[in-house]
Order: structure tokens, then C-alpha cells, then sequence
């Protein structure tokens, strides 16, 4: 009998993919501080701060569904070298989106997969998005109007919604930039027979 399947994460567009690709699995929020582990994981990659996380997600879940094969997933935002989080408030969005116009970031999507606190499996996709020059004035009525949800993802966009009109061309699959490397993770869970295939 295949495991019990529990997405350590309470991203709806995760949740939405996973969904989408016909699995039945279950939903629980990780309970851990990313900024707090992030402090101890200085001089890391931005794809090996993203893994570490995901990890960690998955591994807090694990604690309390003793048996069930636990997705955990994270990603982070690099450019030049500097690790970006959310932003905290429309005026950091706003900067967010300054500092990326003309620019081309990398979006690290991370994921493991946790049995019972043991790692199985670990993968990180990276995707390398272009954005094209963006007018100080569009910025603000772009985040005007698309609201809060813009403070939902790293880059202050979301690129399967208004945010793909940001973009002059990305490189990547669009499973990574929304933040769960779909092909890779459902290979493995094929290969562990958690899925039928």
C-alpha cells in the first residue's frame, strides 16, 4: 500500500499543483522560523539555503505523521549574489520590483522528501528570469493593482497571474518558477511507488 502523502506547506499554488496532477495528500503547515535557521546558514548558495528549508519543512511535519512520506518545499530569489525573502509591506515590494526591472534573477525551487525524519530525497530546479525595464509609475499601479498577494512570493509577482507582464523571457520550467519542481519530485515518487506509474 502507498504511503500517506502530506504537503509540509501552506502555499495554495503548491498545493494547487500537486492537485492539478491528480495526487490525494494531505495538508500541514511546517512550524518552524525560517529567518531564525536562514541566520545559521551563512555562506550557503541560494540553492542550498532553499534545500535546507525545504528540508526543514519537511522534517518538522515528518515529527508528527509518523509513516506518511512528507513534500517539503521552499524557494528563494538570488541576484548578484544577495538572497532575497517576501516582501514585508507594499513599499518593499515596490523596491523589490525596482531593484529586479532590467535584470535577470535566478527563482531556486527546493524540494525534499521526508519518511519518518529521514531524508529520502533531496532536488533544487533553478529558473533564470529576465524582467523587462519597468516604469517607476507602472510599478506602483501594478502593486495597486494587484494587492497583497504580491507580498506572497519573493519577487513580489506572481508569474502565472499580472505578474507575467513583467517579463521580457525566463529560462526554466514554469513548475519551478512557481515554486515546486513538479516533473523531478513525481519521477521519485514514482520510483518509491507513493504514486501509481
Amino acid at each position: 500500500m502507498p504511503p500517506r502523502l502530506v504537503l509540509a506547506s501552506a502555499s495554495p499554488f503548491r498545493k494547487a499543483l500537486l492537485e492539478n496532477a491528480g495526487l490525494a495528500f494531505d495538508v500541514e503547515s511546517a512550524r518552524i522560523d525560517e529567518r531564525v535557521i536562514e541566520q545559521t546558514l551563512d555562506g550557503l548558495t541560494a540553492e542550498d539555503v532553499a534545500t535546507v528549508l525545504a528540508e526543514a519543512k519537511a522534517q518538522d511535519v515528518s515529527d508528527r505523521n509518523p509513516g506518511a512520506l512528507v513534500i517539503g518545499s521552499d524557494q528563494t530569489l538570488s541576484l548578484g549574489g544577495e538572497i532575497f525573502h517576501k516582501p514585508a509591506d507594499m513599499e518593499e515590494a515596490r523596491r523589490r520590483l525596482l531593484q529586479l526591472s532590467g535584470r535577470t534573477h535566478a527563482l531556486n525551487s527546493a524540494v525534499a522528501l521526508v519518511r519518518d525524519g529521514e531524508t529520502i530525497w533531496r532536488h533544487v530546479s533553478v529558473a533564470r528570469m529576465t524582467m523587462r525595464e519597468l516604469d517607476p509609475g507602472f510599478i506602483g499601479r501594478h502593486l495597486s493593482n494587484v494587492g497583497s498577494p504580491a507580498l506572497s512570493s519573493v519577487g513580489a509577482y506572481q508569474f502565472e497571474g499580472e505578474g507575467l507582464q513583467l517579463f521580457d523571457r525566463f529560462e526554466g520550467d514554469y513548475f519551478t518558477i512557481i515554486g515546486l519542481p513538479m516533473l523531478p519530485l513525481l519521477a521519485k515518487l514514482r520510483e518509491l511507488q507513493a504514486i501509481d506509474g
